[in-house]
């Protein structure tokens, strides 16, 4: 599995997360490594490399319903969309011997809100 790691409590907030899991269901169902920390109505963009699968997901913008501490559906139907997977291991192109798959991870990274929530809104500042 590839190397990616984020802050679990980083001083922006909300933070971008690492994608662990995404269901090839309607909705589409994404799982985070770590507590997401979002809302219900929160923007995000999903950014997944190629070498993880499902491209027809990426760069997807929307909103996001929350369904639990590492978990949330984006309204997107997922069935027909190629099936995503963390590659397990490095593999090295013979041709080349340029490693294909080193840190690919997929990740989720809040944008916005729908502004008639505006619940997650914090304050952005370092500390003193």
């Amino acid at each position: 599995m590839s190397l990616c790691f984020c802050e679990v409590n980083p001083i922006f907030q909300p933070a971008f997360r690492i994608i662990t899991a995404i269901t090839n269901t309607n909705p589409a169902v994404i799982t985070t490594k770590v507590n997401h920390l979002y809302t219900t109505g929160m923007v995000v963009r999903i950014i997944i490399p190629q070498a993880d699968g499902m491209q027809q997901l990426n760069n997807y913008l929307g909103e996001i319903t929350v369904t639990g501490l590492d978990t949330f559906t984006v309204n997107v139907d997922a069935t027909r969309f190629d099936v995503f997977a963390v590659p397990v291991d490095n593999w090295t192109d013979p041709i080349n011997g340029i490693s294909i798959h080193i840190d690919t991870c997929a990740q989720v990274l809040p944008v916005g809100e729908n502004p008639y929530n505006l619940n997650a809104a914090m304050r952005n500042t370092l500390p003193h």
